[in-house]
Protein backbone atom coordinates (compact mmCIF):
# COMPACT_ATOMS: atom_id res chain seq x y z
CA UNK A 1 0.00 0.00 0.00
CA UNK A 2 1.36 3.22 -1.00
CA UNK A 3 0.59 7.24 0.08
CA UNK A 4 -2.31 7.04 -2.57
CA UNK A 5 -4.46 4.62 -0.94
CA UNK A 6 -4.39 6.05 1.98
CA UNK A 7 -5.44 9.53 0.86
CA UNK A 8 -7.55 7.71 -1.22
CA UNK A 9 -9.35 5.68 1.49
CA UNK A 10 -8.40 7.97 4.52
CA UNK A 11 -9.56 10.91 3.16
CA UNK A 12 -10.13 13.83 5.98
CA UNK A 13 -10.74 10.76 8.62
CA UNK A 14 -9.34 10.71 11.96
CA UNK A 15 -7.52 7.46 11.89
CA UNK A 16 -6.79 4.99 9.47
CA UNK A 17 -6.72 1.23 10.37
CA UNK A 18 -4.13 -0.52 8.19
CA UNK A 19 -4.50 -4.11 7.05
CA UNK A 20 -1.01 -4.02 5.46
CA UNK A 21 1.65 -2.88 6.58
CA UNK A 22 2.58 1.24 6.09
CA UNK A 23 6.09 2.32 5.73
CA UNK A 24 5.94 5.35 4.50
CA UNK A 25 8.02 8.15 6.20
CA UNK A 26 5.83 11.04 7.37
CA UNK A 27 2.93 9.04 8.77
CA UNK A 28 2.71 8.69 13.09
CA UNK A 29 1.21 5.21 13.52
CA UNK A 30 0.05 3.92 16.62
CA UNK A 31 1.30 0.66 17.21
CA UNK A 32 0.08 -2.33 19.74
CA UNK A 33 1.39 -5.70 20.34
CA UNK A 34 0.42 -7.87 22.97
CA UNK A 35 1.51 -11.88 23.93
CA UNK A 36 0.20 -14.86 22.99
CA UNK A 37 -2.68 -15.74 25.00
CA UNK A 38 -2.63 -14.88 28.63
CA UNK A 39 1.04 -14.66 28.71
CA UNK A 40 3.19 -11.86 30.11
CA UNK A 41 5.38 -9.64 28.35
CA UNK A 42 7.56 -8.36 31.08
CA UNK A 43 7.95 -10.43 35.34
CA UNK A 44 10.40 -7.98 36.77
CA UNK A 45 12.02 -4.68 36.35
CA UNK A 46 15.00 -6.01 34.43
CA UNK A 47 12.44 -7.40 31.70
CA UNK A 48 10.63 -3.49 31.25
CA UNK A 49 14.33 -1.99 31.22
CA UNK A 50 15.69 -4.38 28.59
CA UNK A 51 12.48 -3.68 26.33
CA UNK A 52 13.23 -0.04 26.85
CA UNK A 53 16.83 0.00 25.62
CA UNK A 54 16.09 -2.21 22.75
CA UNK A 55 13.43 0.61 21.86
CA UNK A 56 15.75 3.38 22.35
CA UNK A 57 18.36 1.42 20.07
CA UNK A 58 15.77 1.28 17.96
CA UNK A 59 15.19 5.08 17.40
CA UNK A 60 18.80 5.45 16.67
CA UNK A 61 19.09 2.57 14.28
CA UNK A 62 16.18 2.44 12.24
CA UNK A 63 15.69 6.41 12.47
CA UNK A 64 12.29 6.21 14.29
CA UNK A 65 10.94 9.02 16.07
CA UNK A 66 9.04 7.81 19.32
CA UNK A 67 6.09 10.20 20.43
CA UNK A 68 4.65 8.05 22.86
CA UNK A 69 4.78 4.66 24.81
CA UNK A 70 3.35 2.65 27.57
CA UNK A 71 4.11 -1.07 28.54
CA UNK A 72 1.61 -2.89 29.75
CA UNK A 73 2.30 -6.68 31.73
CA UNK A 74 0.72 -8.59 28.69
CA UNK A 75 0.88 -5.62 26.38
CA UNK A 76 2.33 -2.35 24.04
CA UNK A 77 1.25 0.86 22.80
CA UNK A 78 3.71 3.03 20.72
CA UNK A 79 3.04 6.40 19.22
CA UNK A 80 6.05 6.60 16.52
CA UNK A 81 6.81 7.53 13.05
CA UNK A 82 9.55 6.27 10.98
CA UNK A 83 12.04 8.97 8.83
CA UNK A 84 12.84 6.22 6.44
CA UNK A 85 10.67 3.74 4.42
CA UNK A 86 11.63 0.97 7.44
CA UNK A 87 8.80 1.03 10.02
CA UNK A 88 8.01 -2.22 9.58
CA UNK A 89 11.77 -3.54 9.92
CA UNK A 90 12.49 -1.49 12.91
CA UNK A 91 8.95 -3.02 14.76
CA UNK A 92 10.24 -7.05 13.57
CA UNK A 93 13.43 -6.00 14.60
CA UNK A 94 12.13 -4.79 18.01
CA UNK A 95 9.72 -7.67 19.05
CA UNK A 96 12.45 -10.41 17.72
CA UNK A 97 15.21 -9.21 19.55
CA UNK A 98 12.58 -8.85 22.98
CA UNK A 99 11.16 -12.37 22.49
CA UNK A 100 14.33 -13.86 22.15
CA UNK A 101 15.97 -11.99 25.16
CA UNK A 102 12.87 -13.24 27.60
CA UNK A 103 12.45 -16.79 26.14
CA UNK A 104 16.16 -17.33 26.92
CA UNK A 105 16.32 -15.50 30.51
CA UNK A 106 13.02 -17.29 31.01
CA UNK A 107 13.99 -20.93 29.37
CA UNK A 108 11.12 -21.11 27.51
CA UNK A 109 10.03 -22.17 23.62
CA UNK A 110 7.22 -20.83 21.10
CA UNK A 111 6.19 -17.72 19.94
CA UNK A 112 6.02 -14.70 22.96
CA UNK A 113 3.84 -12.11 20.31
CA UNK A 114 0.39 -12.91 19.42
CA UNK A 115 1.19 -12.42 15.50
CA UNK A 116 1.93 -9.49 13.95
CA UNK A 117 1.41 -6.01 15.49
CA UNK A 118 -1.81 -3.68 15.19
CA UNK A 119 -1.11 -0.39 12.83
CA UNK A 120 -3.29 2.66 13.36
CA UNK A 121 -2.68 6.02 11.39
CA UNK A 122 -3.45 9.25 13.09
CA UNK A 123 -4.54 11.53 10.44
CA UNK A 124 -5.76 14.26 12.39
CA UNK A 125 -4.56 16.54 15.05
CA UNK A 126 -7.18 15.93 17.70
CA UNK A 127 -6.90 11.85 17.20
CA UNK A 128 -3.29 12.60 17.40
CA UNK A 129 -3.56 14.20 20.58
CA UNK A 130 -6.25 11.58 22.26
CA UNK A 131 -4.16 8.72 20.81
CA UNK A 132 -1.04 9.80 23.21
CA UNK A 133 -3.65 10.31 25.89
CA UNK A 134 -5.36 7.11 25.49
CA UNK A 135 -1.43 5.06 25.60
CA UNK A 136 -0.95 7.26 28.69
CA UNK A 137 -3.92 6.29 30.57
CA UNK A 138 -3.88 2.33 30.00
CA UNK A 139 -2.16 1.60 33.38
CA UNK A 140 -4.78 3.76 35.15
CA UNK A 141 -7.50 1.99 33.45
CA UNK A 142 -6.04 -1.16 34.91
CA UNK A 143 -5.59 -0.17 38.45
CA UNK A 144 -1.67 -0.44 38.43
CA UNK A 145 -1.58 3.07 39.54
CA UNK A 146 -4.16 6.38 40.20
CA UNK A 147 -2.09 8.76 38.30
CA UNK A 148 -0.20 8.11 34.99
CA UNK A 149 2.50 10.59 35.29
CA UNK A 150 3.22 7.76 38.53
CA UNK A 151 3.69 4.66 36.34
CA UNK A 152 7.05 4.30 35.34
CA UNK A 153 7.17 2.19 32.19
CA UNK A 154 4.97 4.66 30.01
CA UNK A 155 6.30 8.49 28.62
CA UNK A 156 3.36 9.88 30.61
CA UNK A 157 6.01 11.61 33.07
CA UNK A 158 7.66 13.23 30.10
CA UNK A 159 4.54 15.15 29.29
CA UNK A 160 3.68 16.48 32.78
CA UNK A 161 7.63 17.19 33.59
CA UNK A 162 10.36 19.01 32.42
CA UNK A 163 12.10 15.62 30.00
CA UNK A 164 15.23 14.79 30.30
CA UNK A 165 18.10 16.17 27.54
CA UNK A 166 19.08 12.87 26.39
CA UNK A 167 16.03 11.25 25.99
CA UNK A 168 15.08 9.07 23.20
CA UNK A 169 11.20 10.40 23.45
CA UNK A 170 10.14 13.48 21.09
CA UNK A 171 7.12 14.82 23.26
CA UNK A 172 7.49 18.15 21.51
CA UNK A 173 5.34 17.43 18.61
CA UNK A 174 2.52 16.40 20.16
CA UNK A 175 3.11 19.05 23.29
CA UNK A 176 3.05 21.43 20.72
CA UNK A 177 -1.16 20.99 19.62
CA UNK A 178 -1.63 21.60 23.35
CA UNK A 179 0.28 24.71 23.65
CA UNK A 180 3.05 26.62 22.43
CA UNK A 181 4.51 27.41 26.34
CA UNK A 182 6.32 24.14 27.15
CA UNK A 183 5.03 24.70 30.63
CA UNK A 184 1.67 25.54 29.93
CA UNK A 185 1.54 22.36 27.80
CA UNK A 186 2.87 20.10 30.38
CA UNK A 187 -0.15 21.53 33.02
CA UNK A 188 -2.68 20.96 29.86
CA UNK A 189 -1.49 17.56 29.21
CA UNK A 190 -1.92 16.55 33.08
CA UNK A 191 -5.55 18.08 33.12
CA UNK A 192 -6.00 16.04 29.84
CA UNK A 193 -5.24 12.54 31.49
CA UNK A 194 -7.10 13.62 34.80
CA UNK A 195 -9.99 14.20 33.25
CA UNK A 196 -9.97 12.01 31.02
CA UNK A 197 -9.52 9.29 32.93
CA UNK A 198 -13.19 8.36 33.62
CA UNK A 199 -13.84 8.14 29.59
CA UNK A 200 -10.58 6.28 28.70
CA UNK A 201 -11.79 3.10 26.75
CA UNK A 202 -10.22 -0.33 26.41
CA UNK A 203 -8.69 -2.41 24.34
CA UNK A 204 -9.43 0.67 21.46
CA UNK A 205 -7.27 -1.22 18.84
CA UNK A 206 -9.28 -4.40 18.89
CA UNK A 207 -12.85 -1.83 18.53
CA UNK A 208 -12.75 0.66 16.04
CA UNK A 209 -14.29 3.73 16.57
CA UNK A 210 -13.83 3.67 20.38
CA UNK A 211 -10.66 6.22 20.68
CA UNK A 212 -12.78 8.52 17.78
CA UNK A 213 -15.70 8.22 20.32
CA UNK A 214 -12.90 8.93 23.28
CA UNK A 215 -11.69 12.06 21.28
CA UNK A 216 -15.05 13.53 21.22
CA UNK A 217 -15.77 13.11 24.73
CA UNK A 218 -12.40 14.76 25.62
CA UNK A 219 -13.48 17.45 23.43
CA UNK A 220 -16.55 17.96 24.86
CA UNK A 221 -14.80 18.51 28.23
CA UNK A 222 -11.84 20.54 26.53
CA UNK A 223 -13.70 22.58 23.57
CA UNK A 224 -11.61 25.35 23.44
CA UNK A 225 -8.35 22.96 22.56
CA UNK A 226 -9.85 20.94 20.22
CA UNK A 227 -11.84 23.09 18.56
CA UNK A 228 -8.44 24.65 17.73
CA UNK A 229 -7.29 21.81 16.70
CA UNK A 230 -9.61 20.66 14.50
CA UNK A 231 -9.50 24.06 12.59
CA UNK A 232 -5.89 23.02 11.78
CA UNK A 233 -5.24 21.73 7.85
CA UNK A 234 -1.67 19.79 8.77
CA UNK A 235 -0.56 18.08 11.32
CA UNK A 236 3.45 19.88 11.58
CA UNK A 237 5.58 17.85 10.65
CA UNK A 238 7.83 17.47 7.46
CA UNK A 239 5.58 15.00 5.16
CA UNK A 240 3.89 16.36 2.01
CA UNK A 241 0.25 14.73 2.35
CA UNK A 242 -2.25 17.10 3.55
CA UNK A 243 -4.01 15.95 6.88
CA UNK A 244 -6.96 17.79 7.70
CA UNK A 245 -8.43 18.14 11.31
CA UNK A 246 -11.87 15.88 11.57
CA UNK A 247 -14.95 17.17 10.32
CA UNK A 248 -17.51 18.03 13.57
CA UNK A 249 -20.45 14.93 13.57
CA UNK A 250 -22.58 18.35 12.43
CA UNK A 251 -20.59 18.87 9.88
CA UNK A 252 -20.94 15.08 8.54
CA UNK A 253 -24.74 14.96 9.04
CA UNK A 254 -24.72 18.33 6.54
CA UNK A 255 -22.45 16.84 3.78
CA UNK A 256 -24.87 13.75 3.15
CA UNK A 257 -26.41 14.64 0.05
CA UNK A 258 -30.40 14.87 -0.63
CA UNK A 259 -31.89 13.25 -3.63
CA UNK A 260 -32.06 9.70 -5.57
CA UNK A 261 -28.13 8.20 -5.36
CA UNK A 262 -27.80 7.25 -8.91
CA UNK A 263 -25.32 9.06 -10.15
CA UNK A 264 -22.14 7.97 -8.98
CA UNK A 265 -20.76 10.86 -7.93
CA UNK A 266 -23.51 11.19 -5.05
CA UNK A 267 -23.68 7.65 -4.01
CA UNK A 268 -19.89 8.01 -3.79
CA UNK A 269 -20.59 11.24 -1.55
CA UNK A 270 -23.48 9.59 0.79
CA UNK A 271 -20.99 6.61 1.31
CA UNK A 272 -18.35 8.75 2.07
CA UNK A 273 -20.29 9.89 5.46
CA UNK A 274 -21.53 6.98 5.76
CA UNK A 275 -18.11 5.30 6.36
CA UNK A 276 -16.85 8.22 8.35
CA UNK A 277 -20.06 7.68 10.66
CA UNK A 278 -19.06 4.44 11.26
CA UNK A 279 -15.73 4.61 11.85
CA UNK A 280 -16.37 6.88 14.81
CA UNK A 281 -18.38 3.96 16.32
CA UNK A 282 -21.90 4.81 15.55
CA UNK A 283 -24.37 1.71 14.87
CA UNK A 284 -25.90 1.49 11.57
CA UNK A 285 -29.33 1.72 13.09
CA UNK A 286 -28.62 4.82 14.59
CA UNK A 287 -26.50 6.53 11.71
CA UNK A 288 -30.30 5.90 10.01
CA UNK A 289 -32.28 7.49 12.51
CA UNK A 290 -29.81 10.67 12.56
CA UNK A 291 -29.91 10.92 8.77
CA UNK A 292 -33.40 9.73 8.30
CA UNK A 293 -33.23 7.06 5.99
CA UNK A 294 -33.77 3.28 6.21
CA UNK A 295 -31.64 1.05 7.58
CA UNK A 296 -31.36 -1.13 4.52
CA UNK A 297 -30.48 2.13 2.84
CA UNK A 298 -27.32 2.58 4.85
CA UNK A 299 -26.53 -1.25 4.37
CA UNK A 300 -26.87 -0.88 0.48
CA UNK A 301 -24.41 2.40 0.28
CA UNK A 302 -21.94 1.12 2.57
CA UNK A 303 -21.79 -2.35 0.37
CA UNK A 304 -22.00 -0.14 -2.86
Amino acid sequence: MDIEDVVAAGGNQRVFRAKYKINQPGFISHITQRAAGKEPLFLEKGDYLHFLALLKESASRFELGYYAFCLMPNHVHLLVEPHKPNLDSGMHSLFFRYATFFNRKYQRRGHLFGGRYRQALCLAPDYLLTASVYIHLNPVRAGLTKRASDYPWSSAAVYCRQAEQDSFLLPERICTLVAADPDEARQVYARLLHQGRADAPENAQEQPGVIEKFCDRLGARFPKLFGRLQSKRVLPHDTSMPLQGSPSLEQLLAQFPTGSARRPETRQAKKYVLEQLEARGFPRKEIAERLGIAPKTVYNLLHS
